[in-house]
């Protein structure tokens, strides 16, 4: 992305208007922090939450409404949870 790309994300999200010479000094900054997190060895096992929905129609107040129920699905090396 270039400055000019960020600038125009920050505007459009957050409605503020920021330098292209802030935008440079800030990423300068975060560079070396990004660099080291991309080569941090990683770790053998992570877990894993799958999120699905099952939609309903309820009544609410009178009305119909669709409404989701979330069950997780969690993954671990020791199978289903």
């Amino acid at each position: 992305m270039t400055t000019a790309d960020i600038e125009t994300h920050i505007r459009d999200i957050y409605g503020i208007d920021v330098s292209d010479s802030t935008i440079s000094r800030v990423t300068d900054k975060i560079l070396p922090v990004v660099r080291e997190w991309q080569a941090r060895p990683l770790g053998s096992i992570y877990a894993v939450v799958f999120m699905d929905a099952i939609h309903f129609h309820v009544r609410s107040e009178g009305q119909i409404v669709k409404k989701a129920i979330m069950p997780p699905v969690v993954k671990t090396r020791l199978g289903d949870f």
